[in-house]
């Protein structure tokens, strides 16, 4: 087998752990092992119906060539509209960018904007891919703890301490992966303030905006004046229309930032595909109804795992504000999370993961998507209380 010399920024570049903890589950199963998939971070409800059938009219009426980088006018202009119309934002569709899933937004803004001596600031626990790309464009990644002590929110204090002369860009995530947390208004107002007065650019990952619990509107940087002029939004079709193989995402670009980041587009991808965007349209301007659906489902799931983590000795579980996640803190059954996280798909059947797959501020907890069955979580409850006790014997 021949060996090649793989280029030095390869080693600065990470992975994803779900995909590779779903890679060890799905082997089990194929032994003939049950497994119950608490591990992979997507909805398991079907995208609806009017959503394919109109990606299949597209695909009919010959929507299957090249199309603009930065995607569709029509498609752009839903998009400035859903964002009006939610309450979210106004734009002009002019600095909508549409990309193959929501991941190109993060890695197209790190590469546009900074290089080797320039700093990331970024959420710890968090997605693993802002640390990854920040490393893999020679920046320096600068974790901001998230502590159970504060609802796994910011600590603005301790973000203004991190910020130095070199400090480019801060990315942000709310509803949060993997913990659950939502920012509040405060906080949001709060962040805007050190961003302006350090000239921040700011990542505001919002993927998973409409997946919220309780009465409190979602809260952004954005809604503070002013901040449109230094923030990018991130977010997509994956998870508020369960279109995770759709491979939709989009991000809204300061004016000065468009071309630079159509051009990385190009270099890249050339663009996404015309049929999907279509679909696109659809799940925009289509009924809200299977979104509330899903996300009431999501409330009751969580009800159910975090309230049986809860019972579980050695285990306590702050309870989620919005994402489908659970971040209990594992810590007291005297096992590491990596540790945890091994014993649990071994010996119980219950495929997690490990809080140091998103941060080393992760250590000492869990991550469970409970984007599964009621009946399946139930199941994977007892399975964790019973391998939990078996272990103190």
């Amino acid at each position: 087998m021949t060996a090649f010399s793989l280029a030095e920024r390869m080693s600065r570049l990470g992975t994803e752990s779900a995909f590779e903890v779903l890679a060890r589950a799905k082997a089990m199963e194929a032994s003939g092992a049950r497994v119950i998939h608490l591990e992979i971070g997507e909805p398991d409800f079907p995208t609806a119906p009017h959503i394919v059938d109109a990606a299949v009219e597209a695909m009919r009426a010959g929507q299957t060539h090249y199309v603009p980088a930065p995607g569709i006018p029509a498609l752009r202009e839903a998009v400035a509209s859903f964002l009006e119309r939610t309450g979210r934002m106004r734009t002009s569709p002019d600095r909508v960018i549409i990309t193959p899933g929501a991941k190109p937004i993060m890695f197209f803004t790190i590469m546009a904007l900074c290089g080797p001596g320039d700093e990331v600031l970024y959420p710890d626990p968090s997605f693993p891919m802002y640390e990854s790309i920040t490393a893999f464009a020679g920046a320096v990644g600068v974790p901001v703890p998230l502590r159970e002590g504060n609802d796994f929110r910011i600590d603005t204090a301790e973000l203004e301490r991190l910020v130095t002369d070199r400090s480019k860009l801060l990315i942000i995530n709310s509803p949060h992966n993997p913990c659950g947390s939502a920012l509040t208004r405060a906080d949001c107002e709060a962040i805007a303030d050190i961003a302006q007065r350090h000239d921040l650019v700011v990542l505001s990952d919002e993927v998973y905006w409409a997946i919220r619990y309780g009465d409190e509107p979602h809260a952004s940087v954005l809604d503070v004046a002013g901040m449109a002029d230094r923030t990018i939004l991130l977010d997509g079709w994956s998870k508020t229309f369960a279109m995770t193989g759709w491979r939709l995402g989009f991000g809204v670009f300061p004016p000065a930032l468009v071309e630079p980041v159509s051009r990385l587009v190009i270099n890249s991808v050339s663009c996404t595909s015309a049929f999907s965007q279509y679909a696109a349209i659809a799940a925009l301007d289509g009924p809200w109804t299977p979104v509330d659906q899903m996300v009431t489902e999501f409330a009751r799931r969580r009800d159910v795992i975090v309230a049986g983590l809860n019972e579980i000795p050695g285990i306590r579980c702050v309870q989620p504000q919005g994402a489908f996640y659970a971040f209990p803190s594992v810590a007291e059954t005297g096992l590491t999370a990596a540790q945890l996280q091994a014993r649990l798909l071994a010996d119980a059947g219950v495929a997690a993961l490990a809080g140091t797959a998103f941060g080393a501020w992760g250590e000492g907890f869990l991550r469970f998507s409970y984007a599964n069955s009621v009946e399946n979580i139930r199941a994977a409850l007892t399975a964790i209380t019973a391998t939990l006790a078996a272990e103190v014997v």
